[in-house]
């Protein structure tokens, strides 16, 4: 679960910024005294060509997003320019205190510091991801890992996240991928004993043991074939670490399909029911899952629309419905919830836009009306995280 404390290292320098953003953040309210409380916060990995950005946002009581006063922040490394094709360019690291984003145009990873106020700052200088082109993170507790999906350098490659923001790589802990496998999310399951990479190109799934010192060892038969075109999207259930849910995007128009696996001891991979389930709909690509394990929801990249679905106890999957992704549409991309899961934020970077949907107790999703909200100029976002 993401934790919202933040600590404040007061020192000259870091005493005037934080009296500087009070005033602004004070401005702000004056000049809006009818805005609902904060109640988190969002960022958004802009992925901008040259001197890569973060998007931040006050989250409101309401579901509404506000930027916040310096909104976008320079976080040290370049951008691509250009879609990622992935999920997870962004993420939180376990305790919520730090935010590691992909640089993917000078082969990079940045970790921010979130204070007090949500202002994101470098946490030094950017590190290497081992690689060539990173486009996802992955994190569990002080474990991380990064994969690279470029020619030359397609991998995943471990890393320690020290407990004051520092990235140290872990010896020896590089496994190479497939070139041209295409890797498009790697992902740690929430006790950072399970690690699988979807590789969209060839239609795979690699899965690993999480081994002491965070050393990957390859599951017997891995990698897996797919259950369907384009394997995408991945996450393993918050509230079962052994069950994990796979997005299938490029089976061709409305034939869409959700696939759930059970993961075994050393990472075997298992058809959960009558998997893959269908989507009715096209692409889906990016997903996320209640904290409560409930509900999933998946963007269709394609038709523009999010699905979302019940998850029984043995992760089985219902189609509850799917809603249009609104002005975000066809070509939205990274969704995260809320903690409380009562808001969906979805990152349409095809449309420039933040959209924000509430989120029922029966897992139906409607558009708010502040939604949506606009990214930064010359962003071409990839990745969301929001606490």
């Amino acid at each position: 679960m993401l934790s919202k404390k933040r600590i404040l290292s007061v020192s000259s320098c870091s005493l005037a910024l934080f009296v500087g953003a009070l005033a602004a953040s004070s401005s702000s309210a004056l000049a809006n005294p009818f805005q609902p409380p904060n109640v988190g916060y969002a960022y958004v990995n802009d992925n901008t060509t040259g001197a890569n950005t973060l998007a931040g946002f006050e989250r409101h009581a309401d579901g509404s997003l506000t930027a916040l006063p310096g909104s976008p922040f320079s976080i040290g490394g370049v951008g691509s320019g250009s879609g990622l094709g992935s999920q997870g360019a962004l993420q939180l690291s376990s305790d919520g205190r730090y935010a590691l984003a992909v640089d993917a145009g000078s082969n990079q990873i940045s970790v921010l510091r979130l204070g007090f106020n949500g202002v994101p700052q470098p946490v030094g200088a950017p590190v290497s991801s081992g690689g060539v082109d990173p486009n996802s993170i992955a994190v569990a507790g002080n474990l991380v890992y990064v994969s690279n999906a470029g020619a030359g350098g397609t991998n995943v490659t471990g890393f320690y996240l020290a407990p004051w923001g520092t990235l140290y790589p872990i010896p020896g802990s590089t496994v190479a991928l497939p070139e041209g496998s295409g890797p498009g999310d790697v992902l740690l399951n929430s006790d950072g004993q399970k690690l699988v990479v979807t590789l969209v190109n060839t239609s795979q799934i690699a899965s690993f043991d999480v081994r002491f010192g965070g050393r990957l060892v390859a599951a017997p038969g891995s990698p897996y074939p797919a259950q369907g075109l384009g394997p995408f999207g991945s996450e393993f259930r918050p509230t079962n670490p052994s069950q994990l849910f796979v997005t299938n995007a490029h089976n061709g128009a409305g034939l869409g399909t959700v696939s759930a696996f059970n993961v075994g001891f050393s990472g075997e991979l298992a058809p959960i029911g009558a998997s893959p389930f269908a989507d009715l709909q096209t692409a889906p690509c990016w997903l996320t899952i209640s904290q409560n394990g409930q509900f999933l929801f998946a963007v269709n990249t394609g038709s523009g629309f999010i699905s979302s679905y019940a998850i029984s106890p043995n992760g089985t999957l219902t189609l509850l419905g799917s809603v249009s992704a609104g002005p975000a549409g066809t070509g939205a991309v990274d969704a995260r919830l809320a903690p409380d899961g009562r808001t969906l934020l979805v990152n349409g970077s095809k449309a420039d836009v933040v959209a924000s949907f509430a989120v029922s107790e029966s897992g139906s999703l409607t558009e708010l009306a502040s939604s949506p909200t606009p990214l930064p100029v010359g962003a071409d976002a990839s990745g969301i995280v929001v606490d």
